[in-house]
């Protein structure tokens, strides 16, 4: 290893100081990111410094010691750089990827944004909320290349649809329905027998932004995001480790436990009331009077293993704020709020010998006003990329089939949410589309509304998917969905991967009318 302490006993680093800083990559290899100072503080007479990996996502930040730090090339914080935190003592805002992302995006000539094409009609789109419909997604494959990329696509589609390119004329009105309540689309499917007929639905209102400007944060939900709580204190993790059952758990975020937990080198939880506590002793003793061996509330859904409970905020109020400050320590850019009783928990858990296992969960509120059917969503650590994170989406998707609703999740979402979401839309429509049947033949034919009745996800988000992958092109006055057969060999092999799905009919459920107070 490399150190670069020798100059640091002449130059003093302060909070909002710059540096490289040594770090392993993924494939293990030495780098050196640019990174920023956050906190310093001294254990034992050595001094630890926290820092934050500019354009890195804020799970990666890290307390490093002296060693790792590039004295050679220090840069010390900007006067004007610094603004006042909530204690009233001095920080700097964090350079984060959103925020650089959004800079590289305005700076860029729009003319340099959009390729030239050939001059598309307008469809009938929700007024200016989903017309990204209107030209399809620029973009070359569905799959990411580079870690860049990611957070471009995350800091462009979190409010569910992909953000429109073209700005919309001045003083130009859109015509109602012009008379015609669906507008054709055709589907082509290379070297396939069949293909579709698509149409797209009229127009709508809608709550979303879509067309580049941020809709205002909601200020309702048991996790909202809300940039006002974005300090120096909430932006460093507090918890250095969680025990959680069997697995130990290193938080990625600031979570609002007390203040007198944040010094332990672990804080243990019981993992069937999620109850905190500061010692595997208080733990143990615990164990002996908690009677609980699953999540408290109903069992709506068992299928092998897999199980799924519907808890109420109101009636299980401590469980309910347990799990959200377990979930908010690997989910950022939110805020926590007490008040759950608006809410419904449904907790993924995985059965042994020894009780359920929490594997994760989703909220949604009991009325949503604009067709959320997911508030916060979280698979833990120890259970991704295995296929549960897509099963909590189905299974949300699931219960709004039975409400007979629409549903859509909450934004913005996390890039892990995003990812996982936008992988589950595709497959599904694609499911869809591929199993549709040639008629007298002639090529099927669907709308858009029938595959949002069919799934229960979205008209816009149905819509911003089909973008996503590209399969919105203009052809002889009509509008088409191609098929190609990279698209079909993906969306093959990638279903052959997924073996957890979620089966109907092990599903007992009956939605209630919370318009009823009484019922809260």
């Amino acid at each position: 290893m490399t150190k670069m302490a020798d100059n640091s006993s002449s130059v003093e680093i302060v909070e909002g100081c710059r540096l490289p800083v040594l770090r392993k990559n993924q494939e293990h290899e030495d780098e050196w990111p640019l990174a920023e100072i956050l906190s310093v503080k001294e254990v034992s007479g050595r001094k630890l410094y926290y820092v934050h990996y500019i354009d890195f996502n804020k799970r990666l930040d890290e307390w490093v010691t002296t060693d790792r730090l590039d004295m050679k090339k220090l840069q010390f914080p900007k006067k004007e750089a610094k603004t006042p935190t909530k204690n009233g003592l001095s920080g700097s805002r964090p350079s984060s990827p959103e925020r650089e992302v959004k800079r590289k995006v305005e700076s860029v000539p729009l003319v340099t944004q959009v390729p030239p094409v050939t001059p598309v009609p307008s469809l009938p789109s929700s007024a200016e909320a989903s017309q990204a419909a209107v030209f399809p997604a620029v973009r070359e494959t569905t799959t990411f290349k580079s870690r860049e990329d990611h957070e471009q696509l995350s800091s462009l589609t979190t409010n569910g649809t992909a953000r429109r390119l073209i700005p919309a004329q001045p003083g130009r009105k859109r015509k109602a329905n012009c008379g015609v309540t669906d507008e054709m689309i055709k589907v082509l499917q290379y070297n396939k027998p069949q293909s579709a007929s698509v149409f797209l639905p009229p127009p709508e209102d809608s709550q979303d932004s879509s067309d580049g400007i941020p809709s205002a944060p909601r200020m309702t939900g048991s996790l909202v995001s809300d940039r006002s709580h974005d300090d120096i204190v909430t932006r460093m993790k507090n918890i250095e480790c969680i025990e959680l059952g069997r697995h130990r758990l290193k938080p990625w975020y600031f979570s609002p436990y007390p203040q007198e937990l944040t010094t332990l080198p672990i804080l243990y939880l019981c993992e069937f009331c999620l109850k905190y506590l500061k010692s595997l002793k208080c733990l143990q003793r615990h164990l002996t009077k908690c009677n609980l061996r699953h999540p408290p509330g109903n069992e709506i859904y068992r299928k092998g293993t897999i199980s799924f409970f519907e808890i109420d905020g109101r009636k299980n109020k401590n469980y309910s704020q347990n799990l959200c400050l377990l979930a908010k320590c690997f989910l950022d850019h939110k805020t926590l709020y007490y008040d759950t009783d608006p809410f419904l928990f449904y907790v993924m858990t995985e059965y042994d010998s020894k009780g359920f296992h929490i594997v994760g969960y989703f909220s949604k509120e009991k009325e949503s006003t604009e067709d959320y059917n997911v508030a916060c969503i979280l698979t833990l650590p120890p259970y991704q990329r295995r296929g549960y994170g897509k099963l909590l989406i189905e299974f949300s998707y699931e219960l709004s089939k039975v409400e007979g609703k629409t549903g859509t999740p909450e934004k913005p979402l996390s890039d892990l949410g995003l990812l996982s979401y936008r992988s589950y839309w595709s497959q599904t429509i694609l499911e869809i589309l591929m199993d549709l049947k040639p008629e007298n033949g002639e090529r099927p034919q669907i709308t858009i509304n029938e595959i949002s009745e069919i799934t229960s996800i979205k008209k816009e988000d149905v819509i911003s998917t089909l973008q996503y992958l590209n399969l919105i092109n203009y052809y002889k006055g009509q509008y088409i969905l191609t098929l190609s057969e990279d698209i079909v060999d993906g969306h093959e092999k990638a279903m052959q991967k997924r073996h957890l799905r979620i089966d109907p009919k092990c599903l007992h459920f009956t939605p209630k009318d919370w318009s009823k107070r009484g019922k809260w």
